[in-house]
């Protein structure tokens, strides 16, 4: 290709590249791993999922997203709980991920959303964007997040955990807190929410969720 041709496709490529990050598009690096599974609650939910105490008329698909009203209670008695099987942590390392967005300022305290892991039917570890205080944290590590709408990524690797987090579209991942999660034979990934108002609607929007495998 004669080397005004090639000025000409390497300054588009540019362009596009730069078009895109305006945008907030985040190009997908094959080092970023396998898609193991992914919702973008378009319409209906994917096959697997299954709810834990379900209210129909406290959740719904609106706009390309899921929305959840978050309801009174805690951990052990939420109120739908989207729920599928967890990826096996003994055949490599994986991400959950999942776009976490308060439609309204939560009021309550410890009011919040995100992701749980469950090992035979009960929540053994959490990864949310909480109140506490009158800050909105993530949970673990006490990362001040402000904003209304947060990426969550849990990343095991065996039974080693990182929590991480960033606001919406920006780059990279920060690690909130590692630790150790022992592995068992019946484990299920969630995405919640909970200790909402009871007197008032506040509405989660949950999306692009995925599972990936990571290299």
């Amino acid at each position: 290709m004669p080397r005004a041709l090639n000025m000409l496709a390497a300054g588009l490529l540019t362009a596009m590249l730069v078009s895109g990050m305006r945008l907030g598009v985040r190009p997908v690096a094959a080092a970023e791993g396998r898609v193991l599974f992914e919702d973008q609650f378009e319409g209906k939910l994917a096959d697997g999922w299954t709810w834990l105490r379900e209210t129909p008329k406290n959740w719904r698909i609106r706009e390309g997203a899921l929305e959840i009203r978050v309801e009174p209670g805690a951990g052990h008695d939420v109120k739908n709980a989207l729920l599928r099987k967890a990826p096996d942590r003994a055949a490599g390392k994986v991400a959950i991920e999942v776009t976490v967005t308060f439609t309204a300022p939560p009021t309550r305290q410890f009011e919040q959303a995100g992701i749980t892991w469950y090992q035979g039917g009960t929540p053994r570890f959490k990864l949310v964007h909480e109140l506490v205080d009158g800050q909105l944290l993530i949970i673990p590590g006490r990362a001040p997040a402000p904003q209304k709408t947060v990426e969550l990524r849990l990343v095991f690797d065996g039974p080693q955990y990182t929590a991480q987090f960033r606001p919406e579209g920006q780059e990279p991942f920060q690690t909130v807190a590692t630790g150790t999660l022992p592995m068992a034979a019946d484990e299920q990934v969630s995405i919640q929410c909970y200790h909402g108002p009871a007197d008032e609607e506040h509405w989660i929007r949950f999306d692009n969720f995925r599972i990936v495998q990571l290299p």
